[in-house]
């Protein structure tokens, strides 16, 4: 018997030829009944998939995407830079997009790297981001998907991330042996995974501290996300009734917020004000006075996470659902929190 091109099997089950590629390939684009149907049509009339055809749509891009929410905290750029030291090694391009954490721009990124565009993509994912469903279109079209940073419950793949509970933890058991009476977390979201972590180590510490002596408190404000508005939530709690004593930042952002409001409010730092911000930023050391960080691994989580990815673009078998990472992040005590400079210390408990 004659055996069938993909044309004529689709003429002979009156269906397009586009239709009938991405029906055997079980695209989430054609519905379920109608792949049974051409599963079915193809053993009848015993058509095989031309194997060469399907190693030309198996043909690497040689280029990964780098998909976050922005570029402006130093945390993103060393991230990039550990992510290109390994493509360059591979012999990849990297294409990078900006979110600038709105979803519907993440959801139109990841619909344009669904198009045999890249082999595999990175991804740290926006504030607004609360559903996998664009994430497993990817999945279904076989392009390995890795967190890094910002993960999503739900989505099964690979993640890189940092110690962010034992991070929030330590930063207000910081601002508490330092003599703060009454510390505050400015975060920069609710939703966010890595700032839900943050906020409950943040928590942790403040109840362990009430548990022992009733007159310290705490309080948690989670800022908007537009400058302006964010800039006078900060005004607000430093000029309240009940101001904090020490603040830890959720974001270099935030940090730089906060530097900005106490020297237009007048309140000096550290005497009156303790600050703890997680950041990675390089000029920390300078700021007047110095900040005391929570310094994450950025080059390292980007680096560790581009390895994964390759092993799932080289391994089609390779499991990315096993793999995830944590890198402790380090406490850099500067007078921000102290008055003085201390050497680093990992996080870890």
């Amino acid at each position: 018997m004659k055996k069938l091109t993909i044309k004529e099997f689709a003429r002979a089950i009156n269906m397009s030829v586009s239709t009938v590629s991405k029906a055997l390939r079980d695209s989430h684009e054609i519905s379920s009944s109608t792949k049974q149907k051409v599963v079915a049509m193809a053993e009848e009339l015993q058509y095989h998939p031309n194997p060469y055809a399907s190693s030309l749509r198996r043909k690497k891009s040689k280029t990964i995407a780098v998909i976050l929410p922005e570029v402006a905290d130093s945390f993103f750029s060393l991230a990039i830079n550990g992510i290109q030291a390994v493509a360059e090694q591979k012999g990849y391009h990297v294409l990078i997009y900006l979110s600038h954490d709105k979803y519907q721009n993440e959801k139109a990124f990841i619909d344009d790297c669904g198009s045999g565009r890249v082999d595999g993509v990175l991804i740290s994912v926006s504030q607004e981001t609360v559903s996998a469903s664009h994430l497993r279109q990817l999945q279904s079209g076989n392009v390995p998907v890795v967190f890094f940073d910002r993960s999503l419950s739900g989505f099964e793949t690979a993640s890189v991330e940092t110690n962010d509970f034992e991070c929030g933890y330590i930063a207000a058991q910081h601002l508490l042996q330092n003599g703060c009476r009454n510390i505050s977390m400015l975060s920069i979201s609710g939703c966010l995974s890595i700032c839900q972590k943050r906020t409950d180590g943040f928590l942790a510490a403040l109840e362990e501290a009430i548990s022992k002596d009733e007159t310290i408190s705490g309080s948690i404000t989670e800022l908007g996300d537009k400058h302006e508005m964010a800039m006078q939530q900060i005004a607000d709690v430093l000029q309240n009734s009940n101001s904090p004593d020490g603040i830890v930042a959720s974001a270099e952002s935030v940090a730089i917020q906060v530097y900005l409001a106490t020297s237009k409010l007048g309140v000096a730092i550290p005497q009156q004000l303790k600050v703890v911000a997680f950041s990675t930023l390089e000029t920390a050391e300078i700021l007047n006075p110095s900040l005391t960080t929570i310094t994450q691994p950025a080059f390292d989580i980007g680096k560790t996470a581009a390895e994964i990815l390759f092993k799932a673009i080289e391994k089609p078998q390779f499991t990315l659902a096993d793999e995830h990472i944590i890198l402790p992040s380090r406490l850099v005590k500067r007078q921000s929190s102290t008055g003085m400079v201390f050497a680093e210390m990992t996080l870890s408990m």
